[in-house]
């Protein structure tokens, strides 16, 4: 039986309005940062620091919805911890920035204002080093990627997975916000790291600076999206939802699933860590709260709203839910997190697919 020609039509131009749609998304992102750089502040055209330091911080949150969604969507891992590997590449790139303030801190010493606060005399060995930039790139790629790879080791070579999975993740979490909120870690305790001046001897504030990290934060995740697309079509994509869909019989044929979990835990690790050092010079900012348990579950109702598995769905999720908590929070602040929970089961009982998967079903009843 022939289709009808708005069906075949249909079907012919929905891969073509989709790149479409994104591409469109792609510039328009891209020139945010000219119109904040290159209008009036008076001008209608114009974007605000205000407005270009939010989106890019939902950029970033962007990033990690679809790290996230890398290892639960498509492996099957729900990890309730991934605000932990975010949180370490935005301490790593803290570090420098702490470093790059040099003698404008309040106590014009060469040491990190808290650190003179609290009466340190020398900085601690794990410091050393943390003046060069490109240190700090390799501590925010390295800390979160070799934090993963031991703790991934140990979890999928026992075979750990579901629910005990999640609640090991959650508790590595929260062990790690704990021990971060000491002030004799030699983390800041629970103020963090804040009050940053320069980045590559650029002003943090300045215009410019401000639209370089957009612009690099965009690139990020237009890179992953690339990424992620062409390694869950690939041999290696094609395993991972094996193993999330019958993994004993992916290892009845021969294969180990240790190794195939563990390398995409360590990649979408590492990508939590990048977008946490694009995070903190924008937002300016960078304490223990972001370790919370609290922080990881949003991460993982940023994923189930947009549609796991399809990775444009996370980053979907990720920009709608914070739109709204940005308005939610000024408008109506005590009501938020009973919006979020009533989402979250709203999408549970009616969307299991998420927004994505409305779409699609929007699509095919056409």
């Amino acid at each position: 039986m022939h289709q009808p020609i708005s069906l075949r039509l249909g079907a012919a131009l929905g891969p073509s309005l989709g790149k479409l749609a994104g591409g469109t998304l792609l510039v328009a992102l891209l020139a945010l940062p000219a119109l904040h750089l290159w209008t009036a502040e008076g001008s209608a055209l114009h974007v605000s620091a205000y407005t270009l330091t939010l989106v890019g911080k939902i950029l970033c949150y962007a990033i990690v919805a679809l790290a996230l969604d890398l290892v639960w969507g498509y492996t099957g891992l729900l990890s309730l911890g991934h605000g932990l590997f975010f949180a370490l590449g935005g301490y790593g790139m803290g570090m420098y920035l702490m470093r790059a303030i040099g003698h404008d801190g309040n106590y014009q010493s060469d040491l990190p204002d808290f650190m003179v606060f609290l009466d340190w005399k020398e900085l601690p060995w794990f410091w050393q080093g943390s003046e060069h930039f490109l240190w700090a790139l390799c501590l925010v790629v390295a800390v979160p990627g070799l934090l993963a790879l031991a703790f991934g080791w140990l979890a999928f070579r026992s075979r750990i997975k579901g629910v005990y999975f999640s609640i090991m993740t959650q508790a590595l979490t929260f062990a790690a916000m704990l021990l971060f909120f000491r002030n004799e870690t030699g983390f800041g305790g629970n103020n963090g790291f804040t009050d940053f001046k320069r980045i590559l001897g650029y002003g943090v504030a300045d215009p410019a600076t401000r639209a370089t990290l957009f612009l690099l934060t965009v690139l990020l995740l237009a890179a992953a999206l690339a990424g992620g697309y062409w390694l869950v079509r690939s041999r290696f994509g094609r395993l991972l939802t094996a193993i999330r869909d019958a993994e004993s019989r992916l290892m009845f044929c021969g294969y180990n699933p240790l190794y195939y979990k563990l390398a995409i835990w360590v990649i979408s690790a590492v990508l939590c860590g990048l977008a946490g050092a694009l995070y903190v010079p924008q937002v300016g900012i960078i304490n223990p709260g972001e370790m919370s348990p609290a922080n990881s579950i949003e991460i993982a109702i940023w994923v189930a709203v947009g549609g796991r598995g399809t990775l444009i769905g996370p980053v979907l999720g990720a920009a709608l839910i914070n739109g709204a908590k940005s308005w939610f929070t000024v408008a109506f602040p005590e009501y938020w997190l009973f919006f979020l929970g009533f989402l979250f089961i709203a999408v549970t009982l009616f969307l299991p697919r998420g927004v994505m998967g409305l779409m699609q079903r929007n699509k095919e009843s056409r």
